[in-house]
């Protein structure tokens, strides 16, 4: 099914369903879609957000004749412990079938995907690209690591919502988390290089009913660190609050014709809830889509 989500073009779901784990779940929108769909599309009548398996769907990526960049379960966590192992597996063979997609999978259970991948020697394969979904420092510090520690052919951090700061340099030591140090040896002696941990970052606010406000110091300072590392960047949105002076030009003369935008003494940091398309994606007016 095609999407609009900025970083991939299509969804494959495979498996519905899910259950929260933390506080970036509070206002998930796979639940609330689901509750919609309750009773049509596979979406049980009596509980929609079960964790369902659909294996009637396994094949469809072979009938996409067109390069797609798919975003995998993009209505559940493929880690789910619900998941069957043979269902995941049954999707890894999909995947190595379909070398011309590229397929997204991401997840909060960063220690089931660790432990499926090695556990069934699920080989990294060049199409697949692995991400953790984080919303704050403790999640990151949490999932992280885990990730950088999970065999793959691509990683992604996913930090969606933002509702805090991230650091990427742990405690206690002083390296990123971003950077991976390589030694090579030469007749010479050691050459030190350093290259990206991961292939990209995505971040974003909150959108839909119950939205809470980013700061965008909390942006910035990812955007600040992935470009010191190297590490491609996307911005993919502010969600419902959006600093004024975040806005497009257009969308910030509107609000302020509107009356709702007042010229008064706030911090100008200040976040209105504006709605998500108007908000954007513009970031200190850049956008930034992964580069």
């Amino acid at each position: 099914m095609p999407t609009k989500i900025e970083w991939a073009n299509e969804v494959w779901n495979p498996v519905t369903g899910c259950t929260k784990v933390d506080e970036g779940c509070r206002n998930c929108y796979a639940e609330r879609m689901s509750k919609r769909l309750k009773g049509r599309c596979g979406y049980p009548a009596d509980d929609p957000f079960r964790v369902t398996l659909h294996p009637d769907r396994l094949d469809k990526p072979l009938h996409w004749r067109k390069p797609r960049r798919v975003f995998v379960n993009s209505m559940s966590d493929l880690f789910h412990k619900d998941v069957p192992h043979e269902i995941i597996g049954s999707v890894w063979v999909m995947m190595e079938a379909c070398p011309q997609h590229q397929f997204i999978i991401l997840t909060k259970r960063a220690d089931l995907m660790r432990r499926v991948i090695t556990g069934y020697l699920l080989s990294p394969l060049p199409n697949v690209w692995l991400g953790v979904s984080v919303h704050d420092q403790a999640s990151a510090d949490e999932r992280l690591p885990v990730l950088l520690q999970t065999p793959a052919a691509k990683r992604f951090l996913s930090i969606e919502p933002c509702l805090g700061a991230v650091d990427f340099a742990p405690r206690p030591d002083t390296y990123s988390w971003l950077q991976n140090t390589v030694v090579d040896f030469t007749p010479n002696g050691q050459k030190i290089t350093n290259i990206p941990a991961l292939d990209l970052v995505i971040l974003g606010g909150e959108s839909g009913p119950g939205a809470r406000p980013m700061h965008p110091d909390w942006a910035r300072s990812v955007r600040d660190q992935c470009q010191a590392a190297g590490v491609p960047f996307m911005f993919k949105q502010w969600g419902e609050y959006c600093p004024p002076r975040q806005l497009s030009p257009e969308e910030f003369r509107n609000w302020v014709e509107a009356g709702t935008l007042m010229w008064d003494d706030r911090p100008q940091d200040v976040p209105y809830k504006v709605g998500k398309k108007a908000a954007g994606r513009l970031l200190d007016g850049v956008i930034h889509d992964g580069e």
